[in-house]
């Protein structure tokens, strides 16, 4: 099982838990950019099975990343707003726009740069993950899927699509699953649990709505940023979004990281 680290108290002993956004850092260390830290960073979930961050970033318009290196990592990119450029030493590159997701793996190493080339502001979540030092040999490479090529499935009123596994053109060198919901105004789904010997982590990106946990549970809000955490052995867990605006999220199925019922 890859390494998890969770800052101690941090989570119950339920099978369901729900964080608001605030619950997590957000950091503005430099005027072009601001970000959400759910995992990784200073978040008290500081690794959850080998994923080392999954975290918002906001670039304004004509700024980013330019050259670096990394090492040991496959890192994902999901572009929320806007257009991403990136190029690498591999060669690798071209723009990311929205609902397109883009996989790096470093090998032993890599460069690439991550910029906004456009007049307004681009928004991603970006998913490190540390690779088995069995494939670090592999050579780098790229990899880029538009909308059109990711396996979709309607699940209740949502579009789910396939991002990491379950058909996913991604050649994925990870033990996990992600998926990407998009949720119109009104619509109402279900959660589809973990599997055994997984454990979800959810991540509002957009939108706002309610959670509902169990048959007669009582609905909470849910707002953009907020995180979601589930075993295998939760109850039924209901999504709905708000009247007037869509709610879209990404559920990570990872190798087991929450404490197991006694």
């Amino acid at each position: 099982m890859q390494a998890t680290l969770i800052a101690p108290g941090f989570l119950e002993g339920a099978p369901f838990q729900h964080f608001e956004a605030d619950s997590f850092p957000t950091i503005h260390p430099i005027h072009w950019l601001h970000s959400h830290f759910a995992v990784g960073g200073w978040s008290p979930l500081q690794r959850l099975s080998g994923m080392l961050t999954a975290h918002m970033t906001q670039i304004a318009p004509h700024n980013g990343f330019t050259w670096h290196p990394h090492r040991g990592l496959e890192i994902y990119t999901w572009v929320v707003e806007g257009t991403l450029h990136h190029e690498d030493s591999t060669g690798g590159g071209g723009d990311i726009g929205a609902g397109e997701i883009q996989r790096m793996f470093s090998g032993d190493y890599i460069e690439h740069q991550e910029l906004n080339l456009t007049d307004t502001p681009a928004r991603v979540i970006q998913i490190w993950f540390a690779v088995d030092q069995r494939i670090h040999q592999l050579e780098p490479h790229y990899q880029q899927a538009g909308r059109e090529q990711l396996p979709m499935r309607t699940h209740g009123d949502a579009r789910v699509y396939s991002l990491i596994g379950a058909g996913s053109p991604m050649q994925a060198h990870v033990a996990a699953r992600l998926e990407a919901t998009e949720l119109p105004g009104a619509g109402t789904t279900s959660i589809a649990p973990p599997h055994v010997g997984e454990s979800l982590f959810l991540y509002i990106t957009d939108g706002r709505g309610s959670v509902t946990y169990g048959n007669a549970g009582q609905s909470r809000p849910l707002g953009q940023y907020d995180v979601i955490l589930a075993r295998p052995d939760s109850d039924s867990i209901t999504i709905a979004a708000a009247a007037d605006e869509s709610l879209n999220y990404l559920s990570f199925y990872l190798s087991t990281f929450m404490p197991s019922p006694n």
